[in-house]
């Protein structure tokens, strides 16, 4: 009887939405429906009523959309009989139902994430599980792995029930035999090199013969010369904090069909928007409306996936698939839609346990976009997500919004040129009076991005994926037509993390956003024409001119991301608070280590010194770690020295001579999960729609001029300026 119930208030449901949805009104109605809806939305907001208050918000946004929908839908397409305004017509028709079609699926997924989970330890009485961590390499460089292995080896998890493993695929049998000889002399020499790390280090070494499969045969290889019951991946260039064990592995012991545990993935450095733009430690960083939202969301459907490091997976569950898939290049989706399938759980732990690199160029950003989306492309034609047997109706939907998500190139470049299709040519693609414009799209326009700031508020701010969209389109459109056209073609490419930019340039791949702001600047002139020349259309000119302005911000905005600002070093500061002893000779000085980097160290040393230190004289840094609470040292030369009047700064650089030095330089870094945490939510609040867009479009003017800048200059010829520390807040005390 209730189930019947509920089947004739769904029922009655629909048919008011659809009554509301159709209704004929006139203009001035529906402009004020829509001002009223949008009040409703903003008080809701401004109280920060949650729960089902903001799915009463999110519901009413998209009463609104719909409505829009079957607007656009009706009375807007050009005659079929007029193909030269049909064809583009239609197509932008289709860009915006596939826009609306994703909110659809990002309301279902997003619409009420998890909350983050409490930590969970495992209970004092039971014996861990056996873990082997991977640490999959191909060409990184040894320093870099030196420190994830150092973190690895640190965390706090009883010593004989882990084991950490460098897997490198940078020096196989048939890259040692190549027959060029150059690189087979440098596989060599790096194999040799490894090895010999990771026995001073007491990790273990393993290469293969070919590189097969890329990374999934690489961590494959793993398995078949490992045991441990639990299997930690991290990436070469992602250092694990102490406590990562400690609080991923007790979620096993409470569901014994538990496959992943994964958790987000933290930078500390900028992409080269951030960087570019200088937003990095003002703006919350792009991935996290991912692993903050997205993967939460995901979550409560049991689709959170794989996201390729920071994760902890069961070894039986791999047993079952002959172990990580690898008919895509994006392998940890693969592999968690397989499991999936097969009856398997996933979870998510929202909490930073790694801190890792990203591409610091902008041709090296683009290249790890182009992957991912070449093997999402793949998984959506190769895996067909909406009819995996196995899947669940929900995880069929989560991993349909996932692949979907970067088909984003069609519809972006499309709205870009679409105004210029009236501008230039005259063609009527969107047959709408300037009033209806504005009444429907207009506002269409305000309340998708009020749904956007309900779902996603202080983890994504106003435009935001509007620009990154624009700046991966341009690239990304070759690489998944490509892939769609030939889905078993892509092959795996790894992202290098530790370039650095020594002179202030113009991205090698900028040159097309320089050409299309030139385009639609011409359009703008094309506007100004139109209007002297043709004053019977103005309304409708403006308005069409008003579309093309706004792309021209962005596209502005994207000139400033392609002009490369110089940095001296790879090498993240970021701000710590450690207490510790500096040792020079025989005086023994306290001192408060103020920020880190992998290479060196600012410390504060109370009080003025006893005695006449020389720059690059040598010292010693004496600290407590992390993980036991032990004393530890490691060798500096002081590079730079400030004197005040109640205290001496120094600059430090480390002299790393042995295996342990590494740990030491681990445990100042990554050790502190807590650092993480605080410098994410330092980031996160929510500037409004209306703050956020004035800050956004202020941005974009400041860039352009920035970009136009470089180019008049020529592409290069600028010094880095001294680098500045990272304004991270206090942590490890």
């Amino acid at each position: 009887m209730l189930r019947l119930g509920l089947t004739v208030l769904w029922i009655v449901a629909s048919i008011v939405a659809i009554a509301v949805i159709t209704l004929p009104v006139s203009l001035q109605a529906q402009l004020f429906a829509v001002l009223f809806v949008l009040g409703v939305m903003v008080v809701l907001k401004v109280f920060d009523l949650g729960g089902v208050w903001r799915l009463v918000a999110l519901a009413l946004g998209t009463s609104i959309v719909l409505r829009y929908v079957y607007w656009r839908t009706t009375s807007t397409l050009p005659p079929v009989n007029q193909l030269e305004n049909f064809i583009p017509g239609f197509l932008l028709y289709l860009a915006e139902m596939y826009s609306v079609f994703m909110l659809a699926l990002s309301l279902f997924v997003v619409a009420a994430p998890v909350p983050p989970r409490p930590s969970r330890g495992l209970p004092a009485d039971l014996r861990p599980p056996t873990v082997d961590v991977f640490i999959p390499s191909y060409n990184e460089p040894p320093k870099l792995l030196a420190n994830t292995i150092a973190s690895a080896l640190a965390m706090n998890y009883p010593a004989d029930r882990f084991t950490v493993w460098l897997l490198d695929d940078g020096s196989t049998d048939q890259k040692r035999t190549s027959e060029d000889a150059a690189a087979a002399m440098v596989a060599e020499a790096r194999h040799a090199e490894l090895k010999r790390l990771c026995e001073d280090m007491g990790a273990r070494y393993l290469t293969r013969a070919r590189n097969e499969h890329a990374k999934a045969g690489n961590l494959n290889n793993g398995m078949l010369h490992s045991t441990g019951e639990l299997i930690a991946v991290f990436d070469a260039d992602h250092a694990p904090a102490h406590d990562f064990l400690a609080e991923t592995v007790g979620y096993f012991e409470d569901d014994p069909r538990l496959f992943l545990v994964q958790t987000p993935h933290f930078f500390l450095n900028p992409d080269p928007l951030e960087r570019n733009l200088r937003t990095f430690e003002t703006m919350p960083s792009e991935n996290e409306m991912f692993y903050g939202i997205i993967q939460r969301g995901l979550d409560k459907w049991n689709a959170s996936f794989f996201c390729g490091s920071a994760a902890l997976l069961r070894r039986e569950a791999l047993n079952e698939t002959s172990g990580f898939s690898g008919i895509s290049i994006t392998e940890d989706c693969e592999t968690a839609i397989e499991l999936h399938s097969r009856g398997w759980n996933s979870l998510y732990v929202d909490k930073p346990l790694i801190a890792g690199l990203q591409p610091a160029t902008f041709a090296s950003f683009i290249g790890q976009r182009s992957r991912w989306a070449q093997g999402m492309m793949q998984i959506l034609f190769l895996r067909v997500p909406l009819l995996k047997r196995g899947l669940s109706l929900p995880q069929r939907l989560c991993y349909m919004s996932s692949t979907l998500f970067w088909l984003f190139p069609f519809p972006r470049l499309m709205f870009l040129i679409a105004p210029l299709f009236y501008l230039f040519f005259g063609l009527q693609i969107f047959t709408a009076s300037s009033g209806e414009f504005v009444a429907y799209t207009l506002t269409y326009m305000a309340v998708n991005l009020m749904m956007q700031n309900y779902m996603y508020g202080a983890y994504r701010w106003p435009w935001i994926s509007e620009l990154y969209e624009y700046v991966q389109s341009v690239h990304l459109l070759p690489a998944v037509v490509s892939t769609i056209l030939h889905p078993k073609k892509p092959t795996f490419n790894v992202t290098a993390k530790d370039e650095s930019i020594v002179i202030s340039r113009i991205s090698e791949i900028g040159l097309p956003f320089y050409l299309i702001f030139a385009v639609l600047l011409a359009g703008v002139g094309a506007t100004v024409w139109r209007v002297i020349y043709e004053p019977y259309r103005a309304d409708l000119t403006l308005v069409v001119g008003a579309w093309n302005v706004l792309n021209l911000l962005i596209a502005g905005c994207a000139l400033g991301v392609v002009s490369e600002r110089g940095t001296p070093s790879a090498s993240r500061r970021v701000s710590v608070r450690r207490r510790c002893d500096v040792v020079i000779g025989d005086t023994v000085l306290t001192g408060t280590i103020e920020d880190v980097s992998v290479s060196g160290a600012r410390i504060r040393v109370a009080g003025a010194l006893p005695f006449e230190t020389e720059r690059d004289g040598p010292a010693l840094l004496r600290l407590r770690t992390f993980r036991n609470q032990e004393e530890d040292t490691i060798p500096l030369r002081i590079r730079r020295i400030e004197r005040g009047t109640a205290d001496v700064v120094l600059g430090c650089a480390y002299v790393t001579e042995t295996a342990r030095h590494h740990r030491v330089i681990a445990d100042l870094i990554f050790a502190n999960s807590g650092q993480w945490d605080a410098i994410q939510k330092s980031r996160r609040r929510n500037p409004g729609l209306l703050r956020g867009s004035a800050w956004f479009f202020a941005i974009c003017i400041y860039q352009t001029f920035r970009g136009l800048a470089y180019l008049t200059k020529g592409r290069s010829g600028r010094p880095a300026p001294a680098s500045a520390p990272a304004q991270a807040p206090a942590g490890g005390r």
